[in-house]
């Protein structure tokens, strides 16, 4: 990918440039989600960042949700 379209800021933020990558002028995409290398050169995931889920394939953030349960008149509170 060569990033987002007419936004610059938020290319400079997601694609980052990589020192351990092989080819000359690689970038690696801020996905979000935490992970490590390990010694045989696979990646462990270990969570992630944000608060978001994956839900049959839908990507939803877990305060989207809070807030609209919240925002309920029977509902006294939520987390």
């Amino acid at each position: 990918a060569r990033g987002y379209l007419n936004d610059p800021e938020m290319t400079a933020e997601k694609f980052v440039s990589e020192a351990r990558c092989d080819h000359l002028g690689s970038r690696l995409y801020r996905t979000g989600d935490f992970g490590r290398w390990l010694p045989d050169g696979q990646i462990e995931f270990l969570g992630r960042q944000d608060q978001q889920v994956k839900f049959r394939g839908y990507r939803i953030e877990l305060g989207e949700i809070e807030a609209a349960l919240g925002s309920h008149p029977a509902v006294a509170a939520c987390a």
